[in-house]
C-alpha cells in the first residue's frame, strides 16, 4: 500500500497538486478495513496509470499531427507551382520562401524529384547537414526552417522550437542514404505528397483529426483531473492509517511470545506516572478487539539502570538536543539543560555582543515563534531552514542577551551610542594643562589624565563609556578587558558544573564521593584556576589610575606560580604572594592521586569489610497493587534499592577493580586536563567578541 501511496503522490506532484496534512487523527484500521484501503487505492492508481497512459498517447498522436501539418504548411512555401503562363514574372530574390528549383527548368528535367520531409531537433541541425552533404556529395538540396510553434521534446519533457526540413533528391540509393541519416539522428519524418492536391487534402484531413484529438483529450483531461481530486482526498488519510499499522507491528514484532504461544509478552520502561495511561490504553485495546482476556501489566524486579526519560516541550526542546549531543545523563542524575537555557544564549551574546544584530536576531526569532503552527514553516523541505525553525526558541534567547550585552558593550551596528553623558571631561583637562594653539595643531590625539581632577567623574551608568570609541588605544583597552571577562566567566561556569555533582552524590547516597571526588575537583580547579579569578579582581581594587603605571603583570605571576619562583622585575600584589602560590600548586598537585585513588581504594575496603545484610526481599505468586508501594520518580521495573543506587553503586555481585580504576583514571585524566583546555577554550569569547567588534567598521 505505501508503494501505491507514493506512486499516488507522484502522479499528483506531477500534476501540480499539493497534498495537504491529514485534518483528523484517524484510527488504525481494522484488517477488513485495510483490505477495503488497499482495494480503494490499488484502483485509484490503476486508473490514473490508464489515464495518464491514455493521456500520454493523445498528447503524443496530437504532437505527431500538428507536427505533420507544419511540415506540409513549411514544405507548400518550397515546392509551389509555376504562376500560370500569361501573368507578369516574379522577381527572383535571395530567400529561404522561395521555390526549391526554378520553374523554367521544370521542363528539362527528366528525372523525378523525391522528397524526404519531416523535423530534428534544432541542436542536430549543424551536424546533420554537414553528414548530409558529405554522404551524398551534394547530390541532394535541403532547406531547413524552424516550426512557428514550439512543442513538447518527448524524451526531456521541455518545450523547444523544432526545425522542419524538406530534402529533394534524384535517385533510389541517395534516398535510402538519406532516409538512414535521417534515422541516426532521431528525426521525425512524415510522408510528403507528390501533387500539390494530395498535399492539399492530406492538410484538411490533419485538420479534422487534430479538432477531434483536442476534443477527446480535454475531456481526458477533465477525468484526469475527478481522479485526483479522490486522491487529495482520500490519500492523507490514508497514509495515517498504514503508518499506524505499520507503527503497531512494529511493536508486535518486538513482543515474544509466552511458553504456551498464546499470548504475547513485551518487557518496557514505563514512567510511573504513565501506568494509568498505559493501563487504560491496554483496557480499551482488549475490549475494541473483542478479546476475551484482558490484557494486564505486571512489574519485574530488575537490578539494572533504567534509561533516562527527560520530558520537554516546544521550548526546552532545543536546548536538551545540545545537551544529548555531548551526552545523556544517566538514570535520576542532574539534567544541566535548564541551566543551560540561561548559559548557552548568554555566552553566545558575550561573543555577539551587538545591540542591532541582536535585535535583527530576536525578530527574525520572534516571527517564528508567532507563526510557528503555520502549516508552509512547518512542512518546508530545506534541511536548513528546519534547523532554524526547530531552534526558534534558542535564537529568540540568544537574540535577547545579545542585545543585553550589547548595551554593556555600547555597540549598535558596532558604532557607539550615547545614552548617558560620558564620564570623562576634555574641558576639565584643558583647563589643567598647556594645551595652547601650537600644541592642539601638532598633536592630532590628545590625553586624557584620569589623575586630574574633573577629567574622570566616575564609572559610566552602565556599559562601557562612549567615549571610548573615539580614542585609540581603544582596541587595548577592550582587549583586556574581554580577556579577564572571559577567563572570569569561564571558571565560574566551570566551578558551577562541578557543583551539580553534589545533587548526584547525595540523591544516590554515596556521599563517600562528596570527599574523594568532587573536593579533590574543586581543590585542585580553585587553587589554580580560582586564585586566578582572586588576582584578576585583587588587582582590579587595588590599583587605582594613580599608580596604574607600577601594577604588575597577573600573567606572568600565574607562570613563576607553577614554576615555584619569582621574578624581581615583577613586583608581588601582597606579602606572602610566593609562599600562597607554592601552598596552592603543592594541594592542586596532592588532590590529583586523590581523586584517581580515593575510590577504586574505598570501594575496595568496603567489599572486603564483613557486611550485615538485610534479608532478602520474598517474592510470591500474588502481586501487590502495581501503583502502591511505589516511590515518586522511581521505575516501573526498579526497585527500591535500584532507584537508590540509581544503577551507581555496588550490586550483590563482584566488583571489577580493574574497570572501576580505569574509568576513575580515566575521569581523572580527563577532568585535569579539560580544568586547563578549557580555560584556553573560553578565551574564544574574547577573541570572537573583538572580531564581532571589528566585523562591520564604519567610515
Amino acid at each position: 500500500m505505501e508503494k501505491t501511496f507514493t506512486f499516488l503522490q507522484q502522479e499528483l506532484r506531477g500534476a501540480g497538486r499539493v497534498l495537504e496534512p491529514c485534518p483528523e487523527n484517524p484510527r488504525a484500521p481494522l484488517a477488513r478495513e485495510a483490505l477495503r484501503v488497499q482495494e480503494q487505492s490499488e484502483q485509484l492508481a490503476q486508473e490514473l496509470r490508464e489515464v495518464s497512459r491514455n493521456r500520454a498517447s493523445l498528447r503524443g498522436r496530437l504532437r505527431e499531427l500538428r507536427q505533420y501539418l507544419h511540415v506540409l504548411r513549411e514544405g507548400q512555401r518550397f515546392t509551389s507551382l509555376p504562376a500560370p503562363l500569361g501573368s507578369p514574372p516574379r522577381p527572383r530574390a535571395l530567400s529561404e520562401r522561395e521555390p526549391i528549383l526554378d520553374p523554367s527548368l521544370h521542363q528539362h528535367l527528366d528525372r523525378k524529384i523525391n522528397f524526404v520531409a519531416g523535423v530534428i531537433h534544432p541542436w542536430r541541425v549543424n551536424a546533420f547537414e554537414r553528414l548530409l552533404w558529405r554522404a551524398c556529395r551534394g547530390y541532394l538540396v535541403a532547406s531547413f526552417v524552424e516550426m512557428p510553434e514550439p512543442m513538447e521534446d518527448p524524451a526531456t519533457g521541455e518545450s523547444i522550437t523544432w526545425v522542419i526540413f524538406l530534402i529533394s533528391y534524384w535517385g533510389e540509393q541517395i534516398g535510402q542514404k538519406i532516409r538512414k541519416i535521417s534515422d541516426c539522428f532521431h528525426c521525425h519524418m512524415y510522408p510528403y505528397p507528390e501533387s500539390e492536391a494530395s498535399r492539399a487534402d492530406t492538410m484538411s484531413g490533419l485538420h479534422n483529426q487534430i479538432q477531434d484529438l483536442s476534443v477527446v483529450l480535454e475531456e481526458t483531461e477533465q477525468y484526469l483531473a475527478q481522479v485526483l481530486d479522490k486522491v487529495v482526498l482520500a490519500l492523507p488519510t490514508w497514509r495515517v492509517q498504514v503508518q499506524k499499522m505499520k507503527a503497531i507491528y512494529l511493536i508486535l514484532n518486538q513482543c515474544s511470545f509466552d511458553v504456551t504461544e498464546k499470548c504475547l509478552i513485551a518487557e518496557v520502561w514505563c514512567p510511573v506516572r504513565d501506568l494509568t495511561q498505559v493501563q487504560d490504553a491496554l483496557r480499551q485495546g482488549s475490549y475494541k478487539s473483542g478479546s476475551s482476556v484482558e490484557c494486564f501489566v505486571q512489574r519485574i524486579p530488575t537490578s539494572e539502570s533504567p534509561p533516562t526519560l527527560i520530558r520537554t516541550n516546544k521550548f526546552t526542546a532545543g536546548f536538551q538536543s545540545i545537551v544529548d549531543a555531548y551526552g545523556v545523563a544517566s538514570y535520576q542524575e542532574v539534567n544541566p539543560a535548564p541551566y543551560a537555557i540561561i548559559t548557552f544564549p548568554f555566552i553566545f551574546a558575550i561573543m555577539f555582543g551587538d545591540v542591532g544584530h541582536g535585535l535583527l536576531m530576536f525578530l527574525f526569532a520572534l516571527w517564528m515563534v508567532l507563526y510557528e503552527n503555520s502549516p508552509s514553516l512547518r512542512q518546508a523541505s530545506n534541511e536548513i531552514w528546519l534547523t532554524f525553525f526547530e531552534g526558534r526558541y534558542l535564537i529568540l534567547l540568544m537574540g535577547a542577551f545579545s542585545i543585553y550585552t550589547g548595551f554593556i558593550y555600547n555597540e549598535c551596528f558596532s558604532k557607539a551610542t550615547v545614552i548617558f553623558p560620558s564620564a570623562w571631561s576634555v574641558a576639565a583637562m584643558a583647563n589643567h594643562s598647556s594645551w595652547s594653539s601650537a600644541y592642539l595643531a601638532t598633536h592630532p590625539s590628545l590625553t586624557l589624565d584620569p589623575n586630574v581632577t574633573g577629567v574622570f567623574q566616575g564609572p559610566y551608568p552602565f556599559g562601557i563609556d562612549p567615549i571610548w570609541s573615539l580614542a585609540t588605544n581603544h582596541l587595548n583597552f577592550l582587549n583586556s578587558f574581554k580577556m579577564k571577562m572571559s577567563v572570569v566567566l569561564g571558571i565560574v561556569h566551570m566551578g558551577f558544573g562541578v557543583l551539580l555533582g553534589v545533587f548526584n552524590h547525595v540523591h544516590f547516597q554515596q556521599r563517600h564521593r562528596l570527599v574523594l571526588e568532587l573536593l579533590p575537583e574543586m581543590v585542585f580547579l580553585l587553587a589554580l584556576f580560582g586564585y586566578l579569578v582572586f588576582l584578576i579582581f585583587y588587582k582590579w581594587v587595588k590599583f587605582s589610575a594613580a599608580d596604574s603605571l607600577v601594577a604588575p603583570s597577573i600573567l606572568i605571576h600565574f607562570i613563576d606560580m607553577f614554576l615555584f619562583t619569582s621574578n624581581a622585575g615583577n613586583l608581588p600584589l601582597y606579602q606572602g604572594q610566593v609562599p600562597v602560590q607554592t601552598v596552592l600548586v603543592v594541594l592542586a598537585l596532592a588532590s590529583v592521586p586523590v581523586l584517581l585513588l580515593g575510590t577504586p581504594l574505598y570501594l575496595c575496603c568496603q567489599q572486603r569489610a564483613p557486611r550485615t545484610g538485610r534479608p532478602a526481599p520474598v517474592t510470591t505468586e500474588e502481586q501487590e497493587p502495581l501503583l502502591e508501594g511505589q516511590e515518586a520518580g522511581s521505575s516501573v521495573n526498579a526497585t527500591k534499592e535500584d532507584v537508590e543506587s540509581g544503577g551507581h553503586g555496588p550490586d550483590a555481585k563482584h566488583l571489577d577493580f580493574a574497570e572501576i580504576f580505569m574509568h576513575q583514571a580515566i575521569h581523572t585524566i580527563e577532568y585535569c586536563l579539560g580544568c586547563v583546555s578549557n580555560t584556553a577554550s573560553y578565551l574564544r569569547l574574547w577573541a570572537l567578541s573583538l572580531a564581532h567588534a571589528r566585523e562591520y567598521p564604519w567610515p
